[in-house]
């Protein structure tokens, strides 16, 4: 694969979310030579404009390719050692490229929150991706990279407090500020209509370890209702993304090897405090939870401000419970708006920490967490403003 004239494009450089993916290699990596990459998109004029846009080189190259046209594709993929997509929703978009990156070794990353398509994938090309070294990483944004390394973080911590394991653990959002993805909101919309036309995918979303195949393990907390949690002193509400980051948390334990046990239970929720006032927040959540993929959700291409990305953040808490009820805590911050600003550079250091810090992957469909584990955490400290952190 070194013959590859690029180390990354990015599909999907015209829209909102892969514009900031360039963006930040070029503001980013501006200074490293050795990085090759290269914009692509449906349209040639509008990537010069980006390029211009974004202050990247004039001489950044640049790639029409289109979704609707498999040959364009196929002669992208052919260029590059791997791929970032940000065009979604990709059980509408992905397959071809996915299929592309398979058939000819490339690396592959995307943003999915889409466990159905995920599933169809893993069954249709994972022998194929094992075979021709195609490393293929779903969900490499805020879903579901925090979670899934906030979950290991918190094991190892667990590892060295109770010399095991915790066979259950807590992720919870203390803050979230910043809007939902257009994108996101697309992908779930696009989840829950194909659903609706097939009645047999019903079973695959409901399902805790719908990316374990071959393997399921005990009962999950189903955290679909406002409850108080004793342990935490808090009411908790649903989080809508723990229906991609719980099932890419347990992918992730079954592909290292269930480093977690096989009897390994978690869940996400959020935060909302204690009390009436909790209780009261906690209510609010759930009413806010239904709006978000109704006619009010940003479209695909929207997005917020770049003032409103920079004010954003996310504030993450894990938490390891051994069966004797000793707590281990840990933390996890992002310095963005989650959707938008933190996820296009989890994803930007995804495709750089494969490519640079773990090419001893072997070819297949992985988690970024499973695939890249402590270094993807030193690359996210290090360049993406993220923290991980032991509490008390």
């Amino acid at each position: 694969m070194s013959s590859q004239e690029f180390d990354i494009v990015v599909y999907g450089a015209t829209g909102f979310t892969g514009q900031l993916v360039a963006e930040y290699l070029a503001a980013h990596y501006k200074n490293d030579k050795a990085l090759k990459w290269a914009m692509a998109g449906r349209s040639l004029d509008k990537l010069k404009s980006v390029r211009d846009a974004i202050g990247a080189p004039s001489d950044t190259p640049l790639i029409v390719a289109d979704a609707s046209d498999a040959a364009s594709l196929k002669a992208m993929v052919a260029r590059t050692k791997s791929v970032i997509t940000t065009v979604g929703p990709y059980q509408f978009y992905g397959e071809d490229l996915l299929a592309a990156c398979v058939a000819g070794g490339t690396d592959y990353f995307d943003l999915c929150g889409e466990p159905v398509w995920m599933r169809q994938m893993i069954d249709k090309y994972g022998a194929a991706a094992k075979a021709s070294g195609a490393r293929i990483v779903f969900s490499c944004g805020y879903d579901s990279v925090p979670f899934e390394l906030g979950t290991f973080f918190v094991q190892e911590e667990a590892k060295r407090v109770f010399g095991a394991p915790a066979a259950r653990v807590k992720g919870r959002v203390r803050d979230m500020r910043g809007t939902l993805s257009g994108g996101t909101a697309a992908s779930a919309k696009a989840t829950f209509d194909a659903v609706a036309k097939d009645l047999s995918l019903v079973a695959i979303l409901n399902d805790h370890f719908a990316l374990t195949p071959g393997f399921t393990g005990p009962k999950q907390p189903k955290g679909n209702r406002a409850v108080f949690e004793e342990d935490l002193q808090s009411w908790a509400a649903p989080f809508m993304m723990a229906l991609i980051n719980t099932r890419n948390v347990h992918r992730s334990n079954m592909l290292m090897g269930f480093p977690y046990g096989q009897d390994f239970v978690y869940d996400e929720m959020v935060l909302t405090g204690a009390g009436e006032k909790g209780e009261s927040n906690a209510k609010r959540v759930m009413a806010a939870n239904a709006e978000k993929t109704g006619p009010n959700a940003p479209k695909p291409g929207e997005g917020p401000s770049k003032e409103e990305r920079e004010k954003g953040l996310f504030n993450l808490l894990y938490v390891a419970i051994a069966p004797d009820g000793r707590m281990v805590r840990a933390g996890v911050t992002g310095d963005r708006d989650p959707g938008y600003g933190s996820t296009s550079k989890m994803i930007s250091e995804c495709a750089i920490c494969l490519l640079r810090d773990a090419s001893d992957v072997p070819g297949g469909f992985w988690t970024p967490g499973a695939a890249m584990q402590h270094k993807l955490i030193k690359r996210l400290v290090d360049n993406a403003g993220l923290t991980f952190g032991v509490e008390s």
